[in-house]
């Protein structure tokens, strides 16, 4: 694509302009002159802080992000919300259903929504997430909240991403407990018990907080838990307030530029993980035609003659 015209869209996107904005994710997503666009707008970002919105399905994180974006709206603030859906394992399709829950805000054009699939990428998040979150930051929108598919064992990589961590749990389904288990609490920067108009949410409660008190890391931040019903329109500015009060920790701690360090380095890695993908396409393919009975060989010896005699020559370990 002509280097011009792609120029040309960018400066629309830094004049909030929401067609460019969408253009550019498009065009990120499928790997259009991802690059140029990325290194483009990747020293114009990187200052506004990441929410992240986590936990297991059903426990009502769109709503939350729904409400948490009302109140951002009524202090005329511009969000940016990425949202994403499990994609089919065997269609590849997502329901991307944030959509259809978030229509409050759909018509209003300083809300951008972007739902997304996984498209079988693991970590709750997709590999272009942490690209689509600067492009909205170059498009204006100054408050960023990432939505993912919920929280697992494996499916930490959202910390990685967001400033702030929020993990929202459900009273009466053994989330408290569940939560060690997950590595919920490593993740956690706020807990959220949401549907608190249900039974036992205080019980739920007392046993995260007590979790908190054995797992106690001599850390500054302590994760505040914060009782939420969207229903009834309860604990939403409590929430808000325990979000800016982390954002705050962040930047006098320096804990922020600890968060950038890490950033930059697995988005470092995405790149070489890339590269590293494409080479040993190629060397697999190569080694199927050369060797006989490939199948019944030791995996662990292949890949130790894989690997030096395609790097053999470059001296990687100096």
């Amino acid at each position: 694509m002509n280097k011009e015209i792609l120029d040309q869209w960018i400066a629309r996107l830094y004049d909030r302009d929401r067609r460019a904005t969408a253009k550019l994710i498009s065009w990120v997503e499928d790997d259009i002159e991802r690059a140029y666009i990325m290194r483009s707008i990747f020293k114009q970002t990187g200052q506004q802080m990441v929410v992240g919105i986590t936990g297991p399905p059903g426990a009502g994180k769109s709503s939350l992000v729904e409400a948490l974006t009302k109140l951002y709206r009524a202090k005329d603030e511009r969000v940016g919300i990425v949202a994403v859906d499990p994609s089919s394992p065997y269609s590849g399709g997502a329901i991307l259903g944030d959509r259809i829950r978030m229509q409050a805000h759909g018509t209003d054009r300083n809300v951008f929504i972007r739902s997304m699939g996984t498209r079988g990428h693991l970590g709750g998040v997709t590999r272009s997430t942490s690209d689509i979150l600067r492009i909205l930051e170059g498009g204006g929108y100054g408050r960023l909240v990432l939505e993912t598919v919920g929280v697992g064992q494996s499916e930490l990589e959202i910390m990685q991403m967001a400033d702030t961590v929020v993990v929202v749990l459900n009273p009466g389904t053994g989330d408290g407990i569940q939560a060690i288990k997950a590595g919920i609490m490593e993740v956690a920067d706020v807990f959220v018990i949401n549907k608190a108009d249900l039974a036992g949410a205080e019980r739920m409660k007392g046993d995260i907080e007590m979790m908190l008190n054995l797992s106690c890391d001599g850390s500054a931040w302590r994760a505040p838990v914060v009782l939420t019903s969207v229903i009834n329109e309860t604990g939403l500015e409590t929430l808000f307030e325990k979000i800016e009060a982390h954002r705050s920790y962040l930047l006098e701690s320096g804990q922020r530029n600890e968060h950038c360090k890490q950033r930059l380095r697995q988005e470092v890695w995405r790149q070489w993980e890339d590269k590293l993908q494409m080479i040993f396409e190629g060397v697999w393919e190569a080694a199927q035609g050369k060797w006989v009975a490939l199948e019944n060989r030791d995996p662990y010896e292949i890949a130790e003659i894989l690997w030096e005699e395609r790097f053999k020559e470059d001296k990687w370990d100096e």
